[in-house]
């Protein structure tokens, strides 16, 4: 049985890269997309939002001295983009994928309606949250416990490049150790960056725990999804 019934999963779109320099790799989105519908196969409704980094960064260069506000819209764009892939992806790998953007783009994606949203998941649908929140200023780590928070997700599943919240830098420190769980005030005591401030504190006010886990260690989503010793957790 399934630790949880309604997840929202954070990608970055670093991930999307594989181990190219920028863009999607085709190979590991399509990998992504197996985990995810093994989950979904195990009845979990599953909630998405991802990060833009992976396209974003093949423009960084050029939105140096630019204003924040504008770099951050080009940013949301960015995620839209991945989004579409991601439910290209998903539709081939026989799910039905819908994707909500923050920002109006009605042509592309529909608008982000929070019923809808809703309506979607209880259907078995996966929908992708795209363009952050709509505002600059916020990242998507922020997006994601925002939305979390809104669909009713018991958890936010963070996906990252290592598998779970370390002491210290595992690839600088030999000695670090790997925190099966943590409470919010100890990571901020701790200074251990598991998600940028705005959203952490999001999460903790709204006692709405972040897992955060390998998504390139194959099954982690799964497990994670059935409650074994996977990541870390962090908790109120």
């Amino acid at each position: 049985m399934p630790a949880y019934k309604r997840i929202l999963l954070k990608l970055s779109g670093e991930a999307l890269m594989g181990d190219d320099a920028f863009g999607i790799n085709r190979a590991t989105i399509v990998r992504m997309v197996e985990e995810i519908a093994e989950v979904t196969r195990l009845g979990v409704q599953v909630a998405i939002v991802i990060g833009g980094g992976n396209i974003f960064r093949g423009v960084a260069g050029g939105s140096v001295g630019m204003d924040r506000a504008t770099a951050d819209y080009m940013g949301m764009l960015a995620t839209v983009m991945n989004s579409l892939a991601l439910a290209d992806t998903m539709d081939k790998a026989g799910l039905i994928a819908r994707v909500m953007s923050a920002i109006a783009i009605e042509q592309v994606v529909e608008p982000y309606v929070r019923p809808k949203a809703l309506q979607y998941l209880e259907e078995g649908k996966v929908v992708v949250f795209a363009a952050g929140t709509g505002n600059p200023f916020f990242t998507t780590d922020t997006a994601a416990a925002l939305r979390g928070a809104e669909i009713g997700a018991e958890i936010v599943l963070k996906a990252t490049k290592v598998d779970g919240v370390y002491s210290a830098d595992p690839n600088k420190d030999p000695t670090a150790t790997r925190y099966a769980s943590i409470t919010f005030d100890e990571a901020m005591q701790k200074n251990l960056q598991v998600m940028d401030a705005t959203a952490f504190a999001l999460c903790r006010d709204q006692k709405l725990p972040v897992k955060v886990f390998s998504i390139f260690k194959p099954g982690a989503l799964r497990n994670v999804v059935m409650g074994l010793d996977e990541g870390t957790l962090v908790h109120v």
